[in-house]
């Protein structure tokens, strides 16, 4: 045992954890846990990002591309607050991350003392746990509960705000090795399992929709068993990509508000519906009432609170997918569904996709990106028409390649998930895809990958306007363009270069290919500003709160 000052106690703790990379800003109050910092730089690499905003991005980014807890710090105040959306966006996806803040000294708080703010109760409702710590004596052991409480069960993020007189104070430090964190078994019922086997053994037509909850129980191995042992089709949401590869023959594709008509159609041709590891987001099910209504509907989740909070589900098991589906497949007979294949490959053929491959467009180029990487890229995206040509035409093989935030729908994610990506998963390629109006929120941060040298692709599907608010306008508010045009005088290549990244500008499939070879050869970081028409849009589409069955795409529209 030995005498720590706290901010030496926080590093000791993030080593304990096997921390090797946070991303921060530095500030006033947390300037003590810099300095600790900078004493163990060989040992944990901080990465000063341009905005606290992009350190939050740049650490869910780190934990969604590796499954480990990622890392941030700010300092008190607009240092704090400027976490929170990163924050939230890692809750509403459930990863995990642990935000270390530092406050004023005890005996200023509640004063309004300069850069002084709750961000304990700030974040409370966007966070698992959050701590105030104003005794050192309880640092170390919050520390270990925040990373714990992190990981455990379904995951999140915690926050962790020190007041600078714990920073420098000094208390006994004595080493401990993490707690194992334990899968939840606990709440697996065997009257469950067996209500569970019996309905999949009764089922004609069985579906199974893959959520998240796959990526985050590393259990995409045991989902594809199941899968082909019940000879079910497979359709995912957003946060379910690539835990079900993209490329298997039984894969239906995504479904939901921009989901395939194979998939949205074919859910409503199911008996059975099985839902692993996601929620029933409005996004994925349209007018609830009607969702899957031919169908019986099973929900295998870790989170007992999503069970019939947003759809009345005809059975359930609550606890770790992983190991549900090892314990049904376990006990399943295997069968074969002919029928119900042939009738979903009949759907296919009937609902082809009709993008053209060789007009410049959204889907041309997250198509011809999936060619050059040879679907091997980690792939971040920002919100809106390009993370839904990201989802539909990149085939993710993987869990953890398709990093984007779902549930909140952060606009300015992209960049700083990108970086953290690559410091996560060096060996792969990262591209972050954005449109012109999610790159303008947080460009700042290529300066970051310029500092460090990091070799992203910031790929920009660049129309000139909000483009998915744009389409929702043109469809619903008679084309009234209310402040989503984007026409100015913005120059994203002499911006990357401004900001120290190599720039390429493409008009076309040809400019733009040559672009991304070199790219990808230059190992720096790279930005390509692709110029699209202002009204491509997004297909297929279902209107917020209709039903999945009236899933239309723009020939249905010309033949209306």
């Amino acid at each position: 045992m030995k005498q720590l000052t706290g901010s030496e106690i926080v590093i000791e703790c993030l080593k304990e954890q096997g921390v090797d990379t946070v991303f921060g800003y530095p500030g006033g109050t947390i300037l003590n846990v810099y300095d600790a910092l900078y004493k163990h730089q060989d040992e944990i690499h901080h990465v000063l990002t341009s905005h606290e905003q992009g350190a939050s991005h740049a650490a869910d980014g780190y934990a969604r591309a590796t499954g480990k807890v990622g890392v941030c710090m700010a300092t008190s105040g607009p240092g704090a607050t400027n976490l929170v959306t990163g924050i939230a966006t890692a809750y509403m996806d459930s990863i995990p991350l642990v935000a270390i803040t530092a406050n004023v000294g005890v005996s200023l708080l509640g004063k309004d003392s300069f850069q002084e703010i709750d961000i304990a109760g700030v974040v409370m409702p966007i966070t698992k746990h959050s701590f105030i710590v104003k005794n050192v004596h309880e640092l170390a052991d919050t520390i270990r509960r925040a990373f714990k409480i992190a990981q455990s069960g379904r995951p999140g993020p915690v926050l962790v705000d020190i007041t600078k007189d714990v920073t420098a104070n000094v208390a006994d430090y004595e080493p401990k090795a993490p707690e194992p964190i334990e899968r939840v078994t606990k709440t697996i019922r065997a009257e469950d399992i067996d209500t569970a086997i019996k309905m999949i053994e009764n089922s004609k037509k069985p579906m199974i929709l893959v959520g998240g909850g796959v990526v985050a129980a590393d259990a995409s191995k045991e989902l594809k068993k199941f899968a082909e042992k019940i000879d079910a089709v497979v359709c995912d949401t957003l946060m379910g990509k690539g835990a079900f590869p993209g490329t298997d023959d039984r894969y239906t594709g995504m479904i939901g508000m921009h989901g395939t008509k194979v998939s949205n159609f074919g859910i409503n041709q199911a008996d059975l519906v099985i839902v692993v590891g996601a929620r029933f987001s409005d996004r994925v099910t349209g007018n609830a009432s009607k969702f899957a209504n031919q169908a019986k509907l099973l929900h295998i989740d870790i989170d007992a609170a999503e069970i019939n909070k947003n759809v009345e589900v005809d059975a359930s098991v609550v606890g770790d997918a992983k190991e549900i589906l090892k314990m049904i497949s376990t006990r399943i007979k295997a069968s074969k569904k002919p029928e119900w294949r042939a009738q979903i490959d009949a759907l296919k053929e009937q609902y082809p996709d009709h993008a053209d491959m060789n007009e410049f467009s959204g889907p041309a180029i997250i198509n011809k990106i999936y060619e050059l990487t040879e679907g091997n890229a980690t792939i971040t995206t920002d919100v809106g028409q390009h993370q839904m040509w990201a989802a539909q035409y990149y085939k993710f093989k993987e869990p953890r390649q398709l990093l984007t935030s779902g549930g909140l729908g952060t606009m300015g994610y992209g960049v700083g998930a990108c970086i953290g990506a690559k410091y996560g998963r060096p060996d792969r390629v990262a591209i972050n895809i954005a449109g012109d109006g999610c790159f303008r929120m947080n460009m700042n941060e290529i300066a970051t990958a310029s500092r460090y040298n990091v070799p992203i692709i910031q790929v920009v599907i660049n129309n000139h306007v909000l483009g998915m608010v744009r389409q929702w306008q043109t469809l619903f508010y008679d084309k009234r363009y209310s402040n989503t045009i984007l026409d100015d005088s913005v120059d994203f290549v002499k911006v990357a270069d401004a900001l120290g990244a190599t720039g390429f500008r493409a008009t076309n499939l040809q400019e733009f290919e040559d672009a991304m070879k070199q790219a990808i050869e230059l190992n720096k970081p790279v930005v390509i500003d692709c110029i699209i028409g202002k009204d491509d849009k997004v297909w297929p589409m279902v209107a917020a709160g209709a039903a999945l069955e009236t899933c239309f795409d723009q020939q249905d529209l010309d033949n209306k």
